[in-house]
């Protein structure tokens, strides 16, 4: 642990940050998973929008600098790569 009050404060920074990044992450990976399931299914209206809203979080978190631009451009390529896939079959 730090000894210096501004390092103790920003441990404390820090981890509030961790926290609400990993929270941010988690949101991602779950409207993902909806997307997949939904490409599963027949509902194009339903798909569409929650293909919006994984994109939207995808975007968002990179304007926070929660993930790096290539990373969210990776997972939405990644995404829309997989529901073509799916909804071919």
């Amino acid at each position: 642990m730090a000894n210096i009050k501004s390092a103790k404060k920003r441990v404390l920074t820090a981890e509030r940050n961790r926290v609400r990044n990993v929270a941010f992450k988690t949101s991602i990976k779950t409207a993902v998973k909806k997307v997949l399931e939904l490409a599963k299914a027949d509902d194009k209206e339903a798909l569409n929008s929650a293909m919006s809203r994984a994109y939207q979080l995808c975007d968002k978190a990179v304007s926070k600098g929660i993930l790096h631009k290539n990373t969210a451009a990776r997972k939405k390529s990644r995404l829309t790569k997989a529901v073509n896939k799916l909804q071919s079959k």
